[in-house]
C-alpha cells in the first residue's frame, strides 16, 4: 500500500506515512462535525493542507462543526438537498450517450452533470434544461471523454479474430501474446465478452509461431492465468522449467490441462509451414486453445509459453506443442506482466 500511495500520489514514505495519519484524524472528526451540524451540514472533504472542511447551511452552526476539529464553510445547500436533487435525476428517463454522467460535488455545493463537449446535440440540451429545472443546485461541466467499461487481459481467455477465436497467452504491458498463426499484424481482436479489444502489432508463422496485440484502454493487462475453476494462478517469472518437469495449460476451448515437458527446441512441420524451437508435451489441447498460456513450477506462477498446435485430443490424448514466451518478449521489446 505504501509503494502504491508513493508511485501515485507522488509522495515520499515518510509523506504517505503522514498522510495516512491525518486522513484517518480527519474521518474521525467528520463524525464529530457532521453530528454537529445536524441538518445544516451540508458535506465535508479534506483540502491539500490536510484538513478537514464541513460545509453548513446555518451560521448558528459554524461554532459547532468548528469545535469538532473541523474548518467550516457556509454555503446555500444542505447534504439532504444535494442529494435529493441528484436522486431526482437518477429517475429521469435515459439520459443521452453525450451525458457522460452526473454527481453531488460538496466543494462547489452543487449537483454536476458532465456533458462531453464533442457531442452536444439537441438531446443533450433537452435533457440539460430538465435537469436545471429539478434544483438550483445542477450545474453543467463539460468534459472532453465519455467513460467506458473496463476489462482484464488474463492467460487462457478467449479472444476473436474476424470469425476465429484463439486464447491470451500471458497479459503484457499494453497488451498480451499469442500464437502467431492467429492473426496477421493489423486484424482487429475482441475479447471473451466480444467487446473491441486491441490489434495484432506483430505476428510471425510459419518459422515461428508467436505474435501479440495491442490492447485498447479499457483492458488492463493482469498477471494471471485462468484455472479454469473460478481462480487464477499469478505469474511471477518466467524461469524455464526442465525436461520431465511437470506443466500446465489455459485455453478457451478445453480449459486448464496438465502434463509434462518431453523435449525443447523441437522442429514441427505444419501444413502451412516449418516452425522451429517449440517445447513437446503431452498435455492435450484443440482448437481454440491455441495461443493460450503455458505455466509450471510452484503454484504455477512460472510463465513457459503460448500453445502452438499438436496432435490428437483431450478425449483420447494427445501431443501438443508451444512457443516458448522468452522469444516472443525479446522479439518484440515486451515486459511479461507480473505479480
Amino acid at each position: 500500500m505504501l509503494q502504491a500511495a508513493q508511485r501515485d500520489l507522488g509522495l515520499s514514505a515518510e509523506q504517505v506515512t503522514a498522510r495516512l495519519a491525518s486522513d484517518t484524524r480527519a474521518s474521525e472528526a467528520e463524525s464529530a462535525a457532521k453530528s454537529a451540524a445536524g441538518s445544516a451540514y451540508a458535506g465535508s472533504w479534506i483540502n491539500p493542507a490536510g484538513k478537514l472542511v464541513v460545509a453548513v447551511t446555518d451560521a448558528a452552526k459554524v461554532d459547532a462543526a468548528r469545535a469538532a476539529g473541523a474548518d467550516v464553510k457556509r454555503v446555500a445547500f444542505s447534504h439532504q438537498q444535494l442529494t435529493g436533487a441528484k436522486a431526482s435525476l437518477d429517475g429521469l428517463a435515459s439520459a443521452p450517450k453525450s451525458i457522460t454522467g452526473w454527481r453531488v460535488d460538496e466543494q462547489t455545493n452543487s449537483v454536476v452533470v458532465e456533458i462531453n463537449r464533442t457531442q452536444r446535440d439537441a438531446a443533450a440540451e433537452a435533457f440539460l434544461a430538465t435537469a436545471k429545472s429539478v434544483s438550483p443546485s445542477v450545474r453543467v461541466v463539460e468534459v472532453s471523454e465519455s467513460p467506458t467499461t473496463l476489462y482484464d487481459t488474463r492467460g487462457g481467455d478467449a479472444y476473436y479474430i474476424g470469425g476465429g477465436r484463439c486464447s491470451v497467452g500471458f497479459a503484457v504491458t499494453g497488451g498480451f501474446v499469442t500464437a502467431g498463426h492467429c492473426g496477421r499484424s493489423g486484424n482487429a481482436t475482441t475479447g471473451f465478452n466480444r467487446v473491441a479489444q486491441g490489434t495484432f502489432a506483430g505476428s510471425s508463422f510459419p518459422g515461428n509461431d508467436y505474435a501479440w496485440v495491442r490492447t485498447n484502454s479499457n483492458w488492463t493487462s493482469r498477471p494471471w492465468v485462468n484455472r479454469y475453476n473460478g481462480s487464477n494462478v499469478t505469474v511471477t517469472g518466467s524461469t524455464v522449467a526442465a525436461v520431465g518437469a511437470a506443466i500446465c495449460r489455459s485455453g478457451s476451448t478445453t480449459g486448464w490441462r496438465c502434463g509434462t515437458v518431453q523435449a525443447r527446441n523441437s522442429t514441427v512441420n505444419y501444413p502451412q509451414g516449418t516452425v522451429s524451437g517449440l517445447t513437446r508435451t503431452n498435455a492435450c489441447a484443440e482448437p481454440g486453445d491455441s495461443g493460450g498460456s503455458w505455466v509450471a513450477g510452484s503454484g504455477y506462477s512460472q510463465a513457459q509459453g503460448v500453445t502452438s498446435g499438436g496432435s490428437g485430443n483431450c478425449s483420447s490424448g494427445g501431443t501438443t506443442y508451444f512457443q516458448p514466451v522468452a522469444e516472443i518478449l525479446s522479439a518484440y521489446g515486451l515486459s511479461l506482466t507480473r505479480g
